[in-house]
């Protein structure tokens, strides 16, 4: 894996309409607004040329749900990438009804990865760590059982969004978590989320997940494990995250290079915080190209 790279902004294959758009919605979190620009964009069911296995159960809770998507035709075992999405640590799903997060499955499956995306427990009824909990379940599944859908299970890249990104950093870095040597792991992939909880935005769903007992919090941050772990690291971002995740990730970023950390980092121009994940397998392949090269790099 090559060294460390600078955040530097993405190529920039979006549209000049959608990049407007986005803009005017400007850096907030907003899913109904920017859903509404990439939907139309993206494919309705059944899709063409993948084989998808909808809700497994990984575990006994209800939320406890992974869909595996695979190449229709067969051939030698084949990369995994796991997708974690985000939610506020109290929300979220592994599909929603305007197609997402099958765009991402979708992506995979036809650039030869087998995608697997998840579902798992949320705050406040399951605080922290249950994310990484649950994680750890996943990759525990995939591992054992990925084979059969023409996986690879010693080449996952586990991916997560906003939340998700935090769950999958926790699993990834804290020993307590792992199911495997390295986790289990060949990579790690993380899109917009929080690391470092000494700055982050103590709101509601934050103190619902992580506890309101802040002297835990360090404890409880992926930060400083993200600085030494030996995994293949790949951080991405965008140009319109609010404030405080533009934070999180800049300071991510800035700690990785100041470190001598290998890592491979990009910041999406034009780009906001949902915009990042929604944008996945359409003309706009800034981020997709980038991800695909880095799957490739690891052997």
């Amino acid at each position: 894996m090559s060294g460390q790279t600078a955040a530097k902004p993405g190529s920039n294959r979006m549209p000049a309409d959608i990049a407007a758009r986005i803009r005017a919605i400007g850096p907030v979190i907003d899913p109904p607004a920017t859903a509404a620009i990439y939907a139309p964009l993206h494919e309705r069911e059944p899709y063409a040329g993948v084989k998808i296995t909808r809700d497994v159960k990984y575990g006994p809770h209800e939320r406890h749900l992974l869909d595996v998507f695979e190449p229709a035709q067969a051939s030698a075992p084949r990369p995994v990438l796991i997708f974690i999405h985000g939610g506020a640590f109290i929300g979220g799903h592994k599909r929603t009804t305007n197609c997402f997060h099958d765009n991402i499955m979708l992506w995979a499956a036809r650039n030869g990865i087998v995608g697997v995306n998840a579902t798992y427990r949320l705050a406040p009824d399951h605080p922290w760590p249950a994310g990484a909990e649950d994680v750890a379940a996943i990759v525990r599944w995939v591992r054992a059982n990925i084979a059969n859908h023409g996986g690879d299970p010693d080449r996952i890249f586990l991916t997560g969004h906003s939340a998700g990104a935090t769950h999958v950093a926790t699993y990834a870095v804290m020993l307590r978590f792992h199911v495997a040597d390295n986790a289990g792991l060949a990579g790690v992939i993380l899109l917009s989320g929080t690391y470092d909880l000494s700055i982050a935005k103590h709101d509601g769903t934050y103190l619902q997940y992580f506890g309101t007992d802040r002297s835990k919090h360090a404890e409880r941050s992926p930060f400083a494990g993200l600085l030494e772990t030996p995994l293949p690291l790949f951080v991405a971002y965008t140009e319109l995250e609010p404030p405080h995740l533009l934070e999180q990730s800049e300071r991510l970023v800035d700690a990785l290079e100041r470190a001598n950390r290998s890592a491979r980092t990009i910041k999406l121009a034009n780009h906001n915080h949902m915009s990042i994940t929604y944008s996945i397998n359409t003309d706009d392949t800034g981020l997709s190209d980038a991800l695909l090269a880095f799957v490739r790099s690891v052997k």
